[in-house]
């Protein structure tokens, strides 16, 4: 029985001490922890158990039937990364003492200062320039709340900048998207892309584009995940069309990037020149500008490359950086658009003290009520520091190599999308199928239920696919692609 917090806490260490090479929970302890939960109309239901035998439930019941994706090195589906020891502890004390990161008030509180300098550091961790460059920048719940900012953002400059003088001032965050559009003679706003992620659709809805709006450009169907330059203009050359230019850094199926150190400088040029705006999607691939400058990395630091040129760019922290969720970065050249969209107006009591440089988080975001989640990523900047986060990075990058020249070389596996590809083209990403059909078809649940490895499956023209997304703190490169290699081998050859 558990008799304090304490002690639950150090039982939990010593249960989660036990899963290192369970990336996903027995069925039986599924059903159990289904079976544990308070059923409406029995005699217990709501009825309280108090805390000791509340907390023996949760260890008891809840812990075992959840998965295993931040305590194990090989939890390859979604990218959560995992959480660094000092990221874990950093999260306990958000949780202890409970802040309010809303208004900015630095003589009852270090919150928003500490959040300002974490995000100045990541603008110099990512090499993006100067902070000063980047005055809009906050903490989200994710790359999905950024994306939904970098379009509202787009959104309001490229209405605005199209408005005539005797317009007064009649930008979507005043006069809404409708009568903006109509004073400034626009009657459409598209987002221009390539393999957008599913989020960015959803961005487009909330702030009111729509889906439909979201237009794939790609330079060819080998290559869909490259943005074809010459088809951008095309687009941003129609007459009363506005754009949003959504360059994806990292695209999720295969982790490739579609811009390069060439392609940035022109759809710079483009986008000043057609009134456009950029935004970067970089939740799988912009922390690849973080990785150590060593040969072995500079294509995908070329890949990378003129990111900084863009408007606004959302990231995660919950991802490679391996903090807790939720964790999302968001960056902005321009302060003053970010503010017009998201300023809290009519609520005096939440007004901040003037004088300071650094705006409350509830006039650049969506909450006006937001965890101090700022905390973890400081404390992971602090603890690891620029080169212990390139060496952590680096052994991510070097396992999906090594497991991606293995589904190269092996006759039982394909490759995808080019078996030809050089290996420096791979980031954290490894597409993959079987090359019997019939073992493909039921690849992923074969390779799940080893439940040594966790892989997530999803589609490549039109057949099923493996997706291996290497992302943990906990990596060690010559031990996990053994068992990778010895799961992956097995299901080749097992009849079934």
């Amino acid at each position: 029985m558990v008799d304090s917090l304490d002690d639950a806490y150090a039982r939990l260490r010593a249960t989660l001490s036990d899963r290192d090479d369970a990336t996903l929970p027995p069925q039986a302890s599924l059903d159990a922890g289904e079976a544990s939960l308070p059923q409406e109309g029995g005699s217990a239901y709501l009825v309280g158990r108090g805390t000791r035998a509340t907390l023996d439930h949760l260890l008891d019941d809840i812990v075992p039937a959840l998965n295993g994706q931040s305590v194990g090195p090989r939890y390859y589906g979604f990218v959560t990364g995992g959480v660094l020891p000092v990221a874990e502890a950093a999260d306990n004390i958000v949780s202890a003492l409970d802040q309010n990161v809303q208004v900015h008030l630095p003589d009852q509180s270090i919150s928003t200062t500490v959040e300002d300098s974490a995000l100045a550091m990541l603008v110099s961790l990512l090499e993006l320039g100067p902070p000063a460059d980047w005055p809009g920048r906050t903490i989200t719940t994710g790359a999905t709340a950024s994306n939904i900012l970098g379009l509202a953002c787009g959104r309001e400059m490229v209405v605005a900048s199209r408005l005539p003088p005797h317009s007064s001032g009649a930008t979507v965050a005043k006069t809404g998207l409708l009568g903006a559009c109509l004073a400034a003679g626009v009657r459409q706003i598209q987002v221009l892309t390539t393999m957008g992620h599913s989020s960015l659709s959803k961005a487009a809805s909330v702030v009111g584009l729509g889906h439909d709006a979201v237009k794939e450009l790609p330079v060819s169907e080998d290559e869909p995940w490259r943005l074809d330059l010459d088809a951008v203009e095309r687009e941003l050359a129609r007459d009363g069309v506005a754009s949003i230019i959504a360059v994806s850094a990292g695209e999720v199926n295969t982790g490739r990037f579609a811009t390069n150190a060439l392609d940035m400088p022109k759809l710079r040029s483009l986008a000043d020149r057609y009134g456009a705006w950029i935004h970067v999607d970089g939740a799988f691939g912009l922390f690849a500008r973080a990785l150590p400058p060593l040969d072995e990395f500079l294509g995908l630091r070329a890949q990378t490359a003129g990111l900084e040129l863009a408007d606004s760019i959302a990231a995660d922290g919950h991802k490679l950086l391996n903090v807790p969720y939720d964790a999302g970065i968001f960056f902005c050249r321009n302060q003053s658009i970010l503010s017009s969209v998201f300023a809290n107006p009519n609520a005096a009591y939440l007004a901040s003290q003037g004088g300071s440089k650094i705006p409350s988080p509830l006039n650049i975001g969506l909450e006006n009520s937001r965890r101090f989640r700022a905390l973890p990523v400081y404390a992971v900047l602090v603890s690891e520091g620029r080169d212990g986060i390139a060496q952590m990075l680096a052994r991510q990058v070097r396992l999906a190599r090594r497991i991606a020249e293995f589904v190269r070389d092996s006759e039982d596996y394909e490759w995808l999308p080019d078996g030809d590809a050089p290996l420096a083209h791979t980031n954290i990403v490894v597409l993959f199928g079987a090359r019997d059909p019939r073992v493909n078809d039921d690849l992923v649940r074969r390779i799940n239920q080893t439940r040594r490895i966790y892989v997530s499956g999803t589609r490549w023209k039109g057949r099923s696919a493996c997706r291996l997304a290497v992302g943990s703190w906990r990596v060690d490169v010559e031990r996990d692609f053994a068992v990778v290699n010895e799961v992956l081998t097995s299901v080749a050859k097992s009849p079934q």
